[in-house]
Order: C-alpha cells, then structure tokens, then sequence
C-alpha cells in the first residue's frame, strides 16, 4: 500500500528525516512510535502528502500504486481527498458546523452528490454510536464523541489510508482505549491500512507492527 524509499526532510540546517525507507502493506495497521524530534510527524505529514520530501534523484513514495512525487499540486489534491484520510490529536472540526456537516466536508471537496453523502455520513454517525449527536455542533460534544465525528469525516470518502498523528493524546484513558479498538474494528470492517503516530504504548503495542524512529532514522 505504501512504498517509500530514502526519504529526506531538511529545515534550514535541520536534518530531520535521514534517508526513511518504509513499506506498509494493505490493511495493516502500523504505529510510529519515539522521542520528541525523532521525526515522527514529519515523516506522518509527508506519507500523507500534507508536506513534501527534499528533492533527491532516488527517492520514491508510492501509495495504493500512484508515484506520489510526480503528481501536480492539483493532481496530488484530488489524490489526498480521495485516497487519504485524516485523524488528528484536537479534532480539526469547524466549530460553526455540526457533527453531520463536518463529517461531509470531504465529500463536498470531491464534489458528491449532498443527499447521498448526507444519507452515507449519517449511517458512519449512527455505525460510530453519534445517531443521537448528528445536528449536535463540536461544542456541544464530548471529547471522545468530537474525534468520533472526526473518525467518521476520515471515513467518508472510503479512502485507501487513513493517517492518525496522537489521535488520543487529548482523552482520557477510557476513550482512548475504545478508540484504539474502534481503529481495529474499522480496519476489519472497511479494510483500511492505518498509520498511528502515538506516545501511547498501548496503542503502539496492539499495533500489527510497531515502526520505532531515533534521530531522523527508522531502526
């Protein structure tokens, strides 16, 4: 599902990712795990293409069969809505929005028909235990129940992989338990691949395999 091989990343004179070679297969579920400053989430950031790798000769990061670093900026935004999606550790949701409008932004970026993503958000909602929460705005829900409403925005347009950088470092440990078996049960469900930044060793240890990083390296 994923393929990528010696990928830099450097700011200023900060040599961030030295050379990552990493392969992810389909359905997997992967979690990236050390220190602050290992790299982490820069690494999350370019595999999601939300940030670009340094220009070398060599280097390639395909995911799901497409060569990421020869699509247009227009081509890779159409990709990313498309194939990927999103989980991060404060939600991200718009506040003016509900819990039904939010989950259906992508859907209306990829152009969709409303009244069949509506009908498809709300069954994600009511799969996800959110029935009652639909017309709720992120305000007027729990911790637990806005990364919820977040988990199910992912979701919508069935993308190939879903991308989560500390999706419970913001709750307690009761939610953040359900939502580590919530991943797993998605991933049989839906058949998603899922790569998880966390400091949560749970987590990380109930992961498929455990992806550990020191100093811009993968060891």
């Amino acid at each position: 599902m994923i393929e990528a091989f010696n990928i830099h990343k450097n700011y200023d004179d900060l040599h961030v990712l030295k050379g990552v070679n990493l392969h992810i297969k389909k359905g997997e579920i992967v979690s990236i795990v050390g220190a602050s400053g290992a790299g982490k989430t820069t690494l999350l950031q370019i595999l999601g293409t939300l940030d670009k790798p340094a220009k070398n000769n060599d280097s390639n990061l395909s995911i799901n069969g497409v060569n990421i670093l020869k699509l247009s900026d227009k081509e890779l935004s159409k990709f990313r809505n498309q194939q990927l999606g999103f989980i991060f550790q404060f939600h991200q949701l718009l506040p003016e929005f509900t819990a039904l409008e939010n989950v259906c932004i992508p859907g209306f970026i990829a152009n969709r028909n409303k009244k069949e993503l509506e009908q498809e958000a709300e069954k994600l909602l009511e799969y996800l235990g959110l029935s009652h929460r639909i017309h709720h705005k992120p305000s007027e829900l729990s911790g637990g129940e806005q990364q919820r409403v977040a988990v199910a925005r992912a979701l919508i347009n069935k993308p190939a992989v879903i991308f989560a950088d500390e999706p419970s470092g913001n709750l307690d440990t009761h939610t953040a338990e359900n939502l580590h078996q919530l991943f797993f049960k998605l991933r049989d469900e839906f058949g998603q691949t899922f790569v998880i930044v966390t400091h949560n060793e749970e987590l990380a240890e109930m992961a498929d395999r455990k992806i550990t990083m020191i100093d811009g390296n993968i060891i």
